[in-house]
């Protein structure tokens, strides 16, 4: 049955989801990580379907989930990819994306690593003008890379403050009130073919994403009026948001991309390649988090095996970064029995790791199973190595298959993380 992208996976789909991954074997796992493979097709079929502009590239952001064989789901689909880091940059060839296809964005790129993507090929955002001058040093015609400035269109800041990157004050991009600044940059260097802009991702709202993006067009219609070099690249970046919750909006790529075409038509013309870099809209619906009850306390407190290891941002954000919970017997299925205010705890050694506090669940008992929604963006990644837990099983739900993306790691892993 095709997959309903444009709304949320519902509670039975996910409990029916894990129905299999215990099928096949995995139900006695501490914790399971599961990734719907086929709803990440799905979702990037409806991205291109979207956009449909005459050239465009759509890349996946690594640091969104790096498990490798998710990126080579995205990479088979047609998907290039973004990387914040070399090591994502490297992460993406192992996945099997051409060096064209992948857009380096770190705001730290050393001076071997800008040398590097020049010899790859890679497509290079620059951060800043320093940067830009690095290139400068480094680039010979030879280098098939694209390079674009990324531009801070200096909005008010987003919803959430620390995840948000494109208001005035910013530490990244050149803001577009060094106009001066920009228009020299694009005048002395012939090989700057490209602009990138980047507002934030979560708390960011479709007209605030469109008013970004508007802002650096306008910008590259006056470079473009003066400048003998095409500039024919325009990388939109991400921060559409995730649906965390089913009463808040569902902002789709189809809502987004009728947005900008209303307000910058001009954008999907052709003239110019139209790069985006989605990440947690893509893949945070495409995955759930299993974790076993292993201790019922007094209150009650129901510790399980995932905490502030695997959801940073929800322990020390809890106003922010919301997730929804669902109560699983020893048998997979939804418990029954009046809600009682529960506080889910995490396995690690400080009293702030606790993921919810006073929720209403049903009675969970010792074995138990409790199902987080919602978990296939900024989880993994952001893994926590404190009290040196093994990251947990990683599973794929592929067609009919239950695949392993990645195994729970063994001690003999840990250990050897710390060097031993």
């Amino acid at each position: 049955m095709p997959h309903a992208v444009d709304v949320r996976p519902a509670p039975e789909q996910l409990v029916e989801a894990f129905r299999r991954v215990r099928a096949a074997g995995h139900g006695d796992q501490p914790a399971v990580l599961v990734h719907d493979l086929d709803r990440l097709r799905a979702k990037l079929d409806a991205l291109g379907a979207a956009f449909a502009a005459p050239r465009a590239l759509h890349t996946v952001a690594i640091k969104a989930n790096p498990l490798l064989k998710v990126l080579r789901v995205a990479v088979a689909a047609g998907a290039g990819l973004e990387a914040a880091s070399i090591e994502e940059v490297h992460l993406a060839l192992r996945a099997g994306c051409s060096p064209d296809r992948i857009v380096f964005d770190s705001p730290a790129k050393t001076e071997p690593e800008l040398a590097e993507a020049l010899r790859l090929g890679l497509r290079i955002n620059a951060d800043n003008l320093p940067e830009l001058e690095r290139i400068a040093a480094l680039h010979t015609p030879a280098s098939a890379s694209r390079i674009g400035l990324r531009i801070n269109p200096e909005l008010a800041e987003a919803g959430i403050a620390l995840t948000s990157v494109g208001h005035r004050g910013s530490r990244f991009g050149v803001p577009l009130s060094q106009e001066a600044e920009i228009r020299d940059a694009f005048a002395r260097h012939r090989f700057l073919t490209g602009l990138h802009v980047h507002i934030g991702s979560q708390g960011t709202t479709i007209p605030e994403l469109v008013d970004g993006v508007a802002r650096v067009w306008e910008l590259r219609r006056e470079l473009v009026a003066t400048r003998p070099v095409p500039i024919d690249m325009f990388d939109l970046g991400g921060g559409l948001p995730a649906q965390y919750r089913d009463d808040a909006p569902r902002l789709t790529p189809a809502a987004y991309a009728a947005a900008l075409r209303a307000a910058v038509p001009d954008l999907f013309h052709g003239d110019v390649l139209l790069v985006t870099e989605f990440g947690r809209s893509l893949l945070a619906d495409c995955g759930f988090v299993v974790s076993r009850v292993e201790v019922v306390k007094p209150g009650p407190v129901a510790v399980l095996h995932v905490g502030a290891d695997l959801f940073v941002r929800r322990v020390y954000r809890p106003h922010e970064w919301h997730h929804d919970f669902l109560a699983l017997g020893r048998d997979g299925r939804p418990l029954a029995g009046d809600p009682v205010a529960t506080t889910l705890a995490g396995p690690l050694c400080f009293g702030g790791d606790v993921l919810a506090r006073d929720l209403p669940l049903p009675p969970l008992s010792v074995g138990d199973h409790v199902l987080i929604r919602d978990t296939g963006a900024y989880t993994v990644s952001m893994w926590s190595r404190y009290c040196s837990r093994a990251i947990p099983l990683a599973l794929g739900l592929d067609g009919g298959d239950v695949t392993v993306l990645r195994p729970r790691d063994t001690i003999a892993d840990v250990v050897a993380f710390w060097g031993g």
